[in-house]
């Protein structure tokens, strides 16, 4: 079973125009892989944003912030079978860094309420404590403070048909691996020992309150997903997610609430919708790998044979190869026609 996907690139949803009346061609955006190449009529791949004051939105934590809403419209022409993943495609963001891979402290991931003193010297650095407050920042260090913060919307359908504006159902819970739930804990810290990320203003504006506390990690998903570090600069995270219904054809929308700046490292974000199969997802790394190793396997091959038969390899004489030999040795270093009583003059013992 071949794995289907559509890759819809919106790092600059600011060039998108404003309104749903004003919604262009985005086509060049976009890189899909189906079974059927077309739904048939209209434009496939569309865009467009909010209003250029942007849209006021409320968080999860009950927090009206205002930002920019960047909408996609794309078609699927054919029916896709579940699962189906939503993830998120980062580029240039290099979370493999040495110094990024270590910022942070797995005894506050665990709940531990971690006294000042032990955080101003663990590996958090350099975002151990807030200079303002002088409370520990939590979660520390450089991996939370990068939380990729852009949220999607369940797909919608648009367009004409019966099922317009039905939506297609997706869910955060179970994207993270479970042995990652495992390492996260409700915190021990009261709500003002502690102080949010550097990022998190927006999410948390008066820093944390009673009315709005440090987060639950071991329920929050997204970043125990995050905080799983990728190993190349271009990788994807999963962020919703539907394992029993089908995909229908049909053209959708899924909203996007634009926060995360991907201008400030020069990388890309797309939107990435896609299935499995029994070799798991869409992945070309290793049929690539393969057909070049093989190529140069056999270009090497080509070489080393055209050289043998234009200049081959002169063999060794083996009478200077002796072992023990009761001859003089001075042919051989001299280059005179030495022979060796035997090849393998072995002496007798008793």
């Amino acid at each position: 079973m071949a794995v289907e996907e559509l890759v819809f690139d919106y790092s600059n949803c600011n060039e998108a125009k404003i309104g749903q009346e004003n919604a262009t061609d985005a086509s060049s955006r976009v890189r899909a892989s189906f079974k059927t190449k077309s739904n048939g009529g209209g434009v496939p791949y569309q865009w467009y944003r909010s209003e250029l004051e942007g849209t006021d939105i409320t968080l999860d934590n009950g927090v009206h912030v205002n930002t920019t809403v960047c909408s996609l419209i794309f078609d699927i022409p054919n029916d896709i079978g579940a699962p189906v993943y939503m993830y998120y495609r980062l580029t240039n963001f290099y979370q493999n860094h040495r110094r990024y891979v270590k910022s942070l402290d797995l005894d506050q991931m665990k709940g531990v309420a971690v006294p000042n003193g032990t955080i101003s010297t663990s590996t958090c650095d350099p975002l151990r404590i807030d200079e303002n407050t002088k409370k520990a920042y939590y979660p520390c260090g450089l991996i939370a403070n990068s939380l990729f913060n852009d949220t999607f919307s369940e797909p919608k359908r648009v367009g004409g048909g019966s099922n317009v504006n039905e939506t297609y159902p997706m869910t955060n819970r179970g994207i993270s691996w479970s042995s990652d739930r495992d390492l996260y804990k409700p915190t021990k810290y009261n709500f003002d020992q502690v102080s949010p990320p550097p990022n998190w203003k927006k999410r948390y504006p008066d820093g944390y309150t009673e009315k709005n506390p440090p987060p639950n990690l071991q329920t929050w998903e997204e970043l125990q997903v995050w905080m799983r570090t990728a190993g190349l600069p271009t990788f994807s995270k999963l962020a919703l997610r539907n394992d029993t219904g089908r995909m229908l054809a049909g053209s959708y929308q899924v909203d996007i609430n634009d926060n995360f700046n991907v201008t400030i490292f020069g990388g890309t974000k797309s939107m990435v919708i896609t299935t499995r199969s029994v070799m798991g997802g869409k992945n070309p790394f290793l049929g690539i790998a393969y057909v070049v190793i093989g190529g140069l396997c056999i270009l090497l091959g080509t070489i080393f044979t055209f050289v043998h038969l234009v200049k081959p390899r002169k063999l060794g004489d083996h009478r200077y190869l002796t072992w023990n030999s009761e001859e003089n040795t001075t042919g051989a270093a001299t280059g005179t026609a030495a022979t060796p009583k035997s090849f393998f003059n072995f002496r007798r013992r008793g």
